[in-house]
């Protein structure tokens, strides 16, 4: 994905199937922003966020092994992890926001 992370522009990103590549995008929208709605939310009513910390340290996990694999060379088994279902219910859609003016400052992305 061409700039993953960005939030004052679309994004773009290009999907490989059986060796035909397809460029494709996404409208922009504010990605981080619903994501600190929700959790602060989540600590005013005193909810558990999903995903929970248990579900992040499993993330944690996958990482690991991926780095060990790499430097193995070998698969890495992992624990099963618990199915969980996901609640849509926690999905927003914030429009995109226009991208900031620098002041005496540089960029940290490619633009």
């Amino acid at each position: 994905m061409d700039n993953a992370f960005e939030y004052a522009e679309g994004l773009k990103y290009e999907l490989t199937v059986d060796g035909k590549k397809t460029k494709k995008g996404m409208a922009k929208r504010d990605q981080f922003g619903p994501e600190l709605l929700y959790f602060s939310d989540c600590i005013l009513q005193r909810r558990q966020p999903e995903p929970s910390s248990k579900e992040g340290m499993q993330d944690v996990c996958v990482i690991a092994a991926l780095y060990e694999s790499a430097r193995t060379g070998r698969a890495v088994r992992l624990p099963h992890f618990s199915d969980r279902k996901r609640r849509l219910a926690q999905q927003m859609r914030k429009p995109g926001i226009k991208k900031p003016a620098l002041i005496h400052a540089v960029s940290s992305s490619v633009d």
